[in-house]
């Protein structure tokens, strides 16, 4: 079994789940919507920007996305994390 000092050095990006290694990537993704219930974006599509290897990076990305459209409501960013090894999520 692998010690809890080797498993704090591994990078954020990674994670062991059930002895594997597996890679986590971070997107910033949002935009402008045509609502307060940010269901629907503007265009059809919301902005995806990344893959951000680590969730400090996207948190950076986000900030300056956030910050320019602080004063815009229907505007909104967020930071999605996603396991490329993993089952795609669920659309329902």
């Amino acid at each position: 079994m692998e010690s809890h000092e080797a498993q704090r050095r591994m990078p954020e990006a990674f994670f062991k789940f059930r002895g594997l290694i597996r890679m986590l990537q971070y997107y910033v993704v949002g935009g402008e919507y045509k609502d307060t219930r940010f269901r629907e974006a503007v265009g059809g599509n919301e902005q995806w920007f990344g893959p951000f290897t680590d969730y400090e990076a996207a948190k950076e990305e986000w900030a300056k996305h956030a910050w320019q459209t602080v004063d815009d409501c229907t505007t909104r960013y967020r930071i999605e994390c996603i396991d490329n090894d993993g089952p795609p999520p669920c659309t329902d």
